[in-house]
């Protein structure tokens, strides 16, 4: 019997053996000779990418290894094939491996940069079209993003089954759609036992719509089907794209070990019943919106998660039970029965939500689940309890908390004095992750200067400087007049830094001083702007963002700026943002604005009624507008869509004078789908009242300290019935 045994292993061996000295590697430098390579392929061979830039190919790596003698797609030096233009690599067979690749400088063709899928299967049994048993391990993706940011496309789609994804490199996905989707469309797909391990996704910006997650497992439509995808040591940073950074959508899934850095939104438990959210750690450092967990639908499992410094509220909050709806349809929001959070420290967070959602339409408790054994801990001594319906389906035992909880919560809950909780250990770290020869995300200012030029007054003397710049820089003006005869086409960062109000002074002969095209940011700063030299002509604007789609979001500050005489025509905004371009930043600081046939910040394109819209952050404070025929500002955010944070708007120490005037129809301020907003310690003079209009989520929206003479100062319109809003109005003086 033994003899047996090591005669067949001895063979098993010599067959490996066999196997792996025939193996081929097929060094290839053109798409040509990659088409031949594939055709070839047997167990143990390589298909090795020359270093270079392969611009526009569509690969397609679909062959059949074994186990012991997977067949390879690799550069030949990691990092050194560049895979770039209109281009995309499909995969299909069995015991495959993709390796260190770097995808930048295009975006794909097609809806996937990565798919485990040439074809969707014809038949249950048909497997020779998706990948299985196969790893996706040390390839790049970095700003691989379709120009227009409204264009959906995924960057890795998985199919199959067994699959492995790990050590990849995933940041600054720009465009609409999911980072990475495990997508279960077929039978081949579900109870798949992926694992996604061990890679870094680094930053999603905001998108301002939905459509922004970093990972997605499953759909609504399979979401009672169970994925059995484990998501485990990875590392997620300042992934903002919106309220989902992972969007889970189907059963029996596990995430553990993972860290969360500074990423705005939560792990959110969308669909899908029994899956392990375990061990986690969500660090916020302050920033805003930054959450935690999200806990929807049945016997799901919350445990031993740390979270820390987390800044959310609503569905974005540091933990937070969701009420669901009533025998639900597949798509909304199924009830949370049966579900067990325990064991998880929470250290100086701002919210812990029970019964989020509540409303008409969501209005089943959570039942029979269990909060037990948590710490939370707030060296505040405030509660961040919120209760929106009631808690008497969840059972509250073992807690421990350094403050007074509320009555309803207050038998589950011991307060221990001089509580601490210091952070522990991350369960990965950044450098554990992604991959060892690729640059991972460093913080910096958007406006870092790399070199400063002295501009003398004169016609295109500013034009002509920038033509030289290769970088982020900064402009210096002079006293005198600097005339624009074409419109400044910004591509870069630039400060243009004059000598004072009313010392520089800035005019051009185009229907725009600046354009803002593609990663562009501009800082304008101690100058006049006049109109005075503009064209009589429709829709123009001092500075506005570029009529194509822009995928990349961007800054505006204007700080000590005076603009004058925009009254050539009836249509001339300050800043006008169009559609399909975002901005991160609107900034005016200590500036004025006269006589202007139009509105200074005119940012209301997005009106498809779709939660998009053009600005995360308004802020206008210790500035003037008089005489505008237009507001102040106009900012839209239309639809019903819950997946956004902003816009944010703020108003602080701010003059409004005949803005439109008080007799007009036009309002002063026109917020429309603004989720924060606050204006306080204005004045408004003969001006017609702000308007604020609630579309969507809890908007708090805030009207104090300010002082006005023609009344009403503001209005408000609910423009969906029965919205939950929080808008207060306190303090204001009325004065004739």
């Amino acid at each position: 019997m033994n003899n047996k045994f090591f005669i067949f292993s001895g063979f098993f061996l010599l067959s490996i053996a066999s196997a792996l000295s025939a193996a081929k590697d097929y060094s290839v430098s053109d798409y040509s000779e990659y088409q031949q390579a594939v055709e070839k392929l047997q167990p143990g061979d390589r298909v090795l990418l020359q270093d270079g830039v392969w611009r526009d190919v569509e690969l397609v790596f679909a062959a059949v290894g074994t186990e012991q003698a997977p067949i390879t797609l690799a550069a030949e030096n990691p990092g050194k094939a560049v895979i770039s233009g209109r281009s995309n690599l499909k995969l299909a067979g069995e015991h495959l491996v993709v390796r260190g690749l770097v995808f930048k400088n295009g975006y794909t063709p097609s809806d996937t940069v990565i798919s485990f899928r040439t074809a969707k299967p014809e038949s249950d049994s048909d497997y020779s079209t998706v990948a299985v048993n196969s790893r996706l391990t040390e390839v790049v993706i970095d700003d691989f993003s379709n120009p227009d940011r409204y264009e959906t496309d995924y960057w890795v789609s998985i199919y199959g089954k067994n699959n492995r994804i790990d050590h990849n490199h995933f940041s600054f996905k720009r465009n609409k759609g999911v980072t990475m989707a495990v997508r279960l469309d077929t039978e081949h797909s579900r109870e798949n036992n992926h694992v996604i391990e061990y890679n870094y996704f680094g930053p999603r910006p905001v998108l301002g719509s939905n459509g922004g997650e970093t990972l997605r497992i499953g759909t609504s439509h399979y979401s009672l089907s169970d994925s059995l995808t484990t998501v485990a040591n990875n590392y997620f940073e300042h992934c903002d794209g919106e309220v989902e950074i992972i969007s889970n959508k189907s059963g029996k899934n596990v995430f553990r070990d993972n860290v969360f850095f500074e990423s705005r939104g939560t792990l959110t438990l969308r669909h899908g019943n029994g899956n392990l959210v375990e061990g986690n750690a969500f660090i916020g450092n302050g920033v805003d919106h930054t959450g935690g967990i999200r806990v929807i639908n049945a016997d799901q499992v919350v445990k031993n998660n740390y979270m820390s410094g987390l800044t959310g509220s609503r569905f974005g909050g540091a933990l937070v039970v969701m009420n669901g709806v009533p025998d639900s349809p597949i798509n909304r929001y199924h009830q949370v029965k049966n579900s067990v959070i325990s064991g998880n420290t929470l250290v100086n967070v701002e919210r812990i939500i029970f019964g989020a959602g509540s409303d008409e339409e969501r209005s089943a408790i959570p039942s029979n689940s269990r909060f037990t054994n948590n710490v939370v801990v707030n060296d505040s001594g405030e509660s961040p309890f919120e209760l929106h319906d009631s808690v008497k389906g969840i059972e509250f035992s073992g807690n421990k908390a350094n403050f007074i909880v509320g009555d309803e919560l207050s038998d589950g809950f011991e307060k221990v004095k001089g509580l601490a909780s210091p952070q522990p250990d991350l369960p990965v770290k950044k450098e554990e992750v992604g991959v060892s020869w690729y640059p991972k995300y460093e913080k910096s200012d958007r406006f870092t200067i790399n070199e400063s030029v002295r501009v003398k007054p004169g016609t295109d003397t500013v034009l002509d400087a920038y033509a030289k710049i290769s970088g982020a820089a900064e402009l210096v003006l002079s006293e005198g007049e600097y005339h624009f005869s074409k419109t400044l086409l910004l591509d870069k960062p630039l400060v243009i830094r004059g000598a004072g109000k009313g010392k520089t002074r800035l005019t051009f002969a185009r229907k725009s001083l600046v354009d803002l095209l593609n990663g562009s940011a501009l800082r304008l700063q101690d100058v006049s702007i006049s109109g005075v030299r503009a064209p009589d002509d429709k829709a123009n604007a001092v500075i506005r963002s570029d009529s194509k789609p822009m995928n990349k979001n961007f800054s505006l500050e204007l700080v000590g700026v005076e603009v004058i005489d925009l009254d050539i025509n009836k249509d001339f905004d300050v800043i006008k943002l169009r559609k399909s371009t975002f901005a991160d930043e609107v900034l005016v600081q200590d500036s004025s604005f006269a006589n202007i046939k139009g509105s200074v910040l005119k940012l209301d394109s997005e009106k498809d009624d779709y939660g998009m819209y053009n600005a995360e952050y308004i802020t206008v404070k210790n500035s003037s507008v008089n005489n505008a025929t237009g507001s102040l500002m106009t900012v839209y955010r239309g639809g019903t869509d819950e997946s956004t944070f902003g816009p944010h708007v703020h108003v602080d120490e701010v003059t409004v004078s005949s803005s439109p005037r008080a007799d007009s129809q036009g309002n002063s301020i026109l917020l429309h789908g603004v989720q924060r907003g606050l204006i306080e310690n204005s004045h408004f003079d003969n001006s017609a009242p702000i308007l604020v209009q609630h579309t969507v989520g809890g908007p708090v929206i805030r009207i104090e300290g300010n002082t006005y003479n023609h009344k009403p100062l503001y209005q408000v319109e609910d423009v969906v019935p029965g919205m939950e809003s929080t808008f207060t109005a306190d303090n204001n003086s009325f004065s004739e």
